[in-house]
């Protein structure tokens, strides 16, 4: 920081000094001034975004608003969606934050938009009677829906749809928050570096069954849960699109393998197995990514509907079998394509 002097104990001598030595009010008059604002990224059991509908703009926005002289940041988040949404909590973990420049398109002149830094916090996963006790005030706030994640990009302006889908990503990842620059992380994780939840997800909302397939039911498709030795599971990445998915049983040699389960839909049974990893082979395929992620993660990743705790369980009761760890939520780690061995 320059130093700074007493205003009243500056001659004429000091005024001729070089450097970055400055006077209190010079110093204060160099410092950038920008806006602040506070908004709460909230999903639903399906891991869908809340957004809303304000009677002063086309797009979508997440809950929140600007941060009132003095006030803390966490503070005007709560007090934001107590006034919008009816909605009284806290909201202490931070999912990111973001700088916004100046020449952001979209403000009025007349406006001077300075620049802001905008905080995201995490809103948690709401319930449906959470949900219902929603109440929108008399103006402003004209409606409330949930959105996929792949949607935002039509729903808000660029730079807040960017912005949301790091901060979701910075909540799968759990590492913290992320720090973005105009909703671009400055440290990209291999689910922000891949685009994941860029496109729709595909839904399997079927019931969740124990055990193997019955014999009439037609099986649709048979996907894997492959533990590596810390206890997280083998996902795959699109690079091309960044849906991830969970891998085909032959991925890689395993051990122990027995069936999991299955959801029976309207198409047949999508059924699924568990196995440990003895190791990876190289990749097959150059534009499928292959990431290690905790079995949380793979479901936030997913839209299996309400039976996804369900499968979750399951998934945990045959990783306790394995004799595996259960795995410390870190960033999804992206392997190498020459493969790996345990």
């Amino acid at each position: 920081m320059p130093q700074l002097t007493d205003q009243g104990a500056i001659d004429e001598h000091e005024r001729e000094r070089s450097g970055t030595w400055m006077t209190p009010a010079e110093y204060g008059a160099s410092r950038a001034a920008v806006w602040t604002a506070a908004v709460v990224l909230v999903t639903d059991t399906r891991g869908r975004i809340l957004v809303q509908s304000v009677d002063y703009r086309a797009d979508r926005l997440l809950p929140g608003g600007a941060v009132d002289a003095g006030e803390a940041p966490s503070a005007a988040a709560a007090r934001e969606l107590r006034e919008e949404l009816g909605v009284d909590g806290r909201y202490p973990r931070g999912l990111a934050v973001d700088w916004i420049p100046a020449d952001t398109p979209g403000f009025p002149p007349e406006m001077r938009f300075p620049g802001e830094i905008l905080h995201v916090y995490d809103g948690g996963t709401w319930t449906l009677d959470r949900i219902e006790a929603v109440r929108l005030p008399a103006q402003e706030i004209t409606g409330i829906h949930f959105a996929e994640p792949a949607d935002l990009a039509a729903l808000m302006d660029p730079g807040d749809a960017r912005r949301a889908l790091s901060a979701l990503r910075a909540r799968i990842n759990g590492s913290g928050t992320a720090l973005l620059e105009d909703g671009r992380p400055t440290a990209p994780t291999a689910l922000d570096r891949l685009g994941v939840l860029r496109t729709r997800r595909v839904p399997q909302h079927g019931a969740w069954h124990p055990g193997p397939v019955p014999e009439p039911l037609p099986v649709r498709d048979t996907k894997s849960w492959l533990f590596a030795p810390d206890g997280r599971v083998l996902l795959l990445v699109s690079r091309a699109t960044g849906a991830a998915h969970l891998p085909p049983p032959a991925a890689g040699p395993t051990d122990g393998a027995a069936p999991l389960g299955y959801r029976h839909t309207d198409q047949g049974a999508h059924t699924r197995s568990a196995a440990r990893l003895t190791g990876l082979p190289p990749a097959a395929d150059p534009e499928c990514a292959r990431l290690l992620a905790t079995p949380e993660q793979v479901r936030e990743l997913s839209d299996w509907g309400r039976a996804g705790h369900e499968e979750l369980t399951a998934v945990h009761t045959a990783r306790s079998r394995l004799g595996l760890p259960t795995p410390t939520r870190t960033p999804p780690t992206e392997l190498p394509e020459g493969g790996a061995r345990w």
